[in-house]
């Protein structure tokens, strides 16, 4: 759908600057001599709205002319600078919610044509801790949204619940595997959790984020993706090159890399930056208001993503 929108933003602008481009060489001079032969047989000073009647323009080119602006508008602000999006699950409570809108930056990770992502203009990659938008590798018509937790060349562990990092580097033995610190903060009831979650911080770069951990439920090796003859255990990756391992920040409901490997860097559409707004939508059985419609405005998510 992501993909269908953008072609049909390019087509849209193509179609409607050709009218306009059209227009200012060629159909606008007609019009305008037109109004000048009338006004010229006319004993009387014809104004614009009667001029326009007496040699109409065809409604189509009229519309598509207009429109151009704010489509070319529309087009360059979400293709090259900044696209909305909505927060359609809870893999990454707490730091973001089901209902939170944000704000993608598309120029971090470079500046890519919108149909088939090329990257036009390199501009950076992704830090360790970035909260990044990228198109689902299964599925490329599907948004996902996770951190960055491994950057290329990176060895990753998770086990026990607990995530250890040796970083890339060039020798063949970079040392051991870096513990990441979590420290606790406190248990938490979330709507859309079924038990009471343990709420951890922790440090990703120079990222603290906080994180959901369910102690109750198992962790699900025999489903975790394996790297043949690369790693030794099931629970262990190493990051190709030109790739990306990212996870949920609700550790135990995110179906993420370890389930299905790597994010390719051509995949990356973007840096989550803020939330614009969040909407909740939650209400009683009773209600006669239909799912779509918020029950509540949570103005104090309002902000930067951490």
């Amino acid at each position: 759908m992501a993909n269908s929108f953008a072609l049909i933003l390019v087509v849209l602008t193509l179609l409607t600057g050709a009218a306009w481009v059209f227009d200012k060489i060629k159909w606008a001079k007609k019009r305008k001599q037109a109004y000048a032969d009338f006004q010229a047989q006319s004993e009387i000073e014809l104004d614009d709205k009667t001029l326009a009647k007496m040699y109409p323009e065809n409604p189509i080119i009229e519309n598509a002319r207009s429109l151009f602006p704010v489509i070319a508008t529309v087009f360059i602000l979400r293709s090259f600078i900044y696209e909305p999006f909505q927060i359609p699950s809870g893999s990454m409570m707490p730091t973001l919610l089901v209902g939170d809108f944000i704000l993608v930056e598309k120029f971090s990770y470079g500046i890519k044509e919108p149909v088939w992502q090329n990257t036009l203009i390199p501009t950076g990659h992704p830090e360790r801790g970035d909260v990044a938008v990228f198109k689902y590798p299964e599925d490329q018509r599907v948004d996902f949204i996770k951190r960055v937790v491994g950057l290329p060349g990176d060895r990753i562990v998770y086990k026990d619940k607990q995530l250890y990092i040796i970083a890339a580097c060039e020798e063949a033995k970079c040392g051991d595997y870096k513990k990441l610190d979590m420290e606790f903060l406190g248990e938490q009831n979330f709507k859309h959790e079924a038990n009471t979650v343990k709420v951890y911080s922790e440090v990703l770069g120079d990222v603290k984020h906080q994180l959901l951990i369910n102690p109750l439920r198992g962790e699900p090796v025999q489903a975790y993706f394996q790297q043949k003859d690369v790693t030794t255990y099931a629970y262990e990756w190493v990051v190709p090159e030109g790739n990306y391992f990212v996870m949920g920040d609700n550790r135990d409901n995110s179906r993420d890399s370890r389930f299905w490997g790597f994010v390719p860097e051509r995949n990356l559409v973007g840096k989550a930056v803020a939330k614009w707004i969040s909407f909740e939508f939650d209400r009683g059985a009773d209600s006669f208001l239909p799912n779509w419609v918020p029950s509540n405005v949570r103005f104090e998510r309002i902000g930067s993503i951490k």
